[in-house]
């Protein structure tokens, strides 16, 4: 059981793939998902295993991050709430998408970053620590930050609550982190017994939402099927090079650049749909956006990891022996 979850963990973007595909090609075996339980949404639920499993990766001292390195983590906030929300509002108006299309592409890029982009990052050889560190400081700003944006871009054209949307980010996203942080600390014995399993249990989880969200939907993603892949491609791809060329910009190192990259271009598109599916349920084809996203920024995140790894890795480790000269440099000598 263990080496099975361990499979499914490292092809987790397989996985994600494979499932879409079958959403699309049988939506009854996937549809339940957003369903209800004992009165308890499902979508919600999964969403909730989710946010757990990530919180149980986590401890206190890691929070020590974000005042050790202030600059970086507040880069990569604003990083990760200008550049992205800012795309979808422009490729939104540039591909004239309808309305339920445009609610989809903004919750996509008002979200905060998807935790698939630490195991890009760690691929990628760049900076792990800062980018867990900007995925959860981005989570942790969602309830005020998601529905704050979305309210800002579509509020005067589309009817909803940003006070509900607040509401449900809470009890979906900072709940259960906050569960998983506590029994984390208090039982982590437990924690590390569950630490081969739980990623397994969360990538099932997004598999079967986006499943079922492509198999409601699988009529409004065949009918926009070429311009919604425009706009999400291009929503990706020119958020993971934005955040890179800031990175640059700020003059931070090679292996920031290449986590500021990935976690701004990769979003947590499965929350994107279910707040697409709890808070636009008029617009069907809202869910749409963040269905795509889900399997489409798994390609390219390994793709780019590729790249970063086998043609970009000359500048990378130039950068290295430059550092260490550096620190030969400053030290002091021996007495």
């Amino acid at each position: 059981m263990k080496k099975f979850c361990e499979l499914i963990g490292k092809y987790f973007g397989v996985v994600i793939i494979l499932f879409f595909i079958g959403g699309m090609t049988c939506p009854p075996a996937f549809t339940w998902v957003l369903g209800k339980l004992a009165g308890f949404s499902l979508l919600s639920m999964m969403l909730g295993i989710i946010m757990f499993g990530m919180g149980t990766t986590m401890e206190l001292k890691d929070f020590r991050l974000i005042l050790q390195r202030p600059r970086d983590v507040f880069l990569g906030a604003v990083a990760q709430y200008a550049i992205m929300p800012f795309l979808a509002y422009l490729l939104s108006r540039a591909f004239n998408l309808d309305p339920a299309l445009t609610v989809g592409v903004v919750l996509v890029g008002t979200c905060p970053g998807g935790t698939a982009s630490n195991v890009i990052t760690f691929i990628s050889k760049g900076d792990l620590a800062l980018s867990v560190t900007m995925t959860t400081v981005s989570t942790l700003l969602s309830p005020i930050m998601t529905p704050l944006l979305t309210y800002l871009i579509i509020g005067q054209r589309i009817d909803f609550s940003p006070v509900a949307m607040f509401w449900s980010i809470v009890q979906i996203v900072i709940i259960p982190i906050g569960f998983g942080v506590a029994l984390r600390h208090f039982f982590p014995d437990w924690c590390e017994k569950a630490k081969a399993y739980l990623p397994a249990l969360s990538c099932l989880c997004i598999s079967l939402l986006i499943a079922g969200l492509a198999g409601a939907s699988r009529d409004a993603i065949l009918a926009s099927s070429a311009t919604i892949m425009a706009v999400v491609v291009l929503h990706n791809l020119l958020g993971s090079a934005l955040g890179f060329a800031l990175g640059r910009f700020s003059g931070m190192s090679w292996k920031k650049c290449v986590a500021l990259s990935i976690e701004v271009g990769m979003q947590n598109s499965g929350l994107a749909a279910g707040l697409a599916k709890t808070h636009f349920p008029a617009l069907a084809a809202a869910a749409v956006p963040g269905a795509i996203f889900s399997s489409w920024h798994n390609i390219s995140g390994s793709i780019l990891a590729w790249l970063y790894v086998n043609y970009l890795n000359p500048r990378y480790d130039e950068e290295l022996r430059n550092d260490a000269c550096r620190i030969s440099e400053n030290a002091e000598p021996a007495h």
